[in-house]
């Protein structure tokens, strides 16, 4: 489990990108805090990644959104490494127990990872509009 924090993700199916995960989490959120720049620039973001380009491809894109964030004094910004913020994505219920399947990211390309709700319906991806997948942790 140690490549969910990576920005490239670990290579067996489990996305990393951080600020991808908080833009995805956020995103009803974000739409209402920011100006009409901030929406374009997250719908530019979104638009790009529809369309085949990785989340790598477009840190200067995040920069500008983080940059408006901070402008708006959302201090949290886009990524769970302040210590400011709180986590983009809920945390596992019961640690310290192992949880042998998850949700993660339909488009595998961030880091948003949630444990499955018994009841309700299914977690969305706010960037692809698709339902988040489920995947199998290794041990």
């Amino acid at each position: 489990m140690s490549g969910l924090g990576d920005d490239e993700g670990d290579g067996d199916g489990v996305p990393g990108h951080e600020r991808l995960a908080a833009l995805c989490h956020r995103s009803a959120e974000l739409a209402r805090e920011l100006g009409t720049e901030g929406r374009r620039l997250a719908d530019h973001i979104a638009t790009e990644l529809r369309g085949g380009r990785s989340p790598g491809e477009l840190e200067d894109s995040f920069d500008e959104l983080e940059d408006l964030l901070l402008a708006a004094g959302l201090t949290a910004g886009l990524g769970s490494y302040r210590t400011d913020s709180p986590p983009v994505y809920r945390r596992f219920p019961g640690a310290g127990h192992p949880l042998l399947r998850v949700l993660a990211c339909p488009g595998g390309g961030c880091a948003r990872v949630e444990a499955p709700e018994p009841e309700g319906p299914p977690a969305q991806c706010r960037i692809f509009g698709r339902p988040l997948r489920e995947i199998g942790l290794r041990p």
